[in-house]
């Protein structure tokens, strides 16, 4: 706020100055008057100025990140369908933003010869910081899967509001049945 004043004082004062040497045949109370007013008019437009600039920055720092991801299942098969006749082997997440997250649901079947339980690993992120801003969940807790058995399954990538630099990345998903 002082920084403010003290523009628009400097201001008042140029254009002040300006009206005694170029109008000089103009009272002193409209040279005032014309003073304030154009000194106000030109505070409010370097105001506005300001606030437009802000809200510009604000959508300039406003970033798309894609990938497509891929999906691996060990002793498991993994699908878009419930029938698992659509098999999975990656993930389009689309274009995500700072702050957001996507959930992409798929069927996981056991597809071993025995009860089992499953777990899951990221690896190979490219880049190699994207681990650091982004994160996946998912909304299994331990069931176990008879032979055969299906289970739907929530995926959600998390994206860190404070994500810099990273415009594109992939990364693998590998789903393990235990058991």
């Amino acid at each position: 706020m002082g920084l403010m004043f003290f523009c628009y004082t400097f201001v008042h004062e140029r254009i002040q100055s300006l009206h005694e040497l170029w109008l000089p045949w103009i009272s002193l109370e409209q040279r005032k008057k014309a003073t304030l007013e154009l000194s106000s008019a030109l505070l409010l437009f370097a105001l506005a100025i300001g606030i437009l600039g802000a809200a510009f920055s604000l959508v300039q720092s406003s970033r798309t990140i894609s990938n497509v991801g891929s999906v691996k299942g060990i002793g498991v098969g993994i699908y878009w369908d419930s029938a698992c006749a659509n098999a999975t082997s990656s993930i389009n997440w689309g274009i995500l933003e700072p702050s957001s997250n996507k959930t992409v649901t798929v069927y996981v079947r056991n597809e071993g010869n025995a009860v089992v339980t499953l777990s899951k690993t990221t690896q190979n992120w490219i880049p190699s910081n994207t681990s650091n801003s982004m994160s996946l969940n998912w909304n299994y807790v331990n069931q176990t899967l008879t032979v055969n058995q299906v289970l739907q399954i929530n995926l959600t990538l998390v994206v860190s509001p404070t994500i810099t630099g990273i415009t594109n990345f992939s990364f693998d998903i590998t789903m393990i049945a235990v058991g």
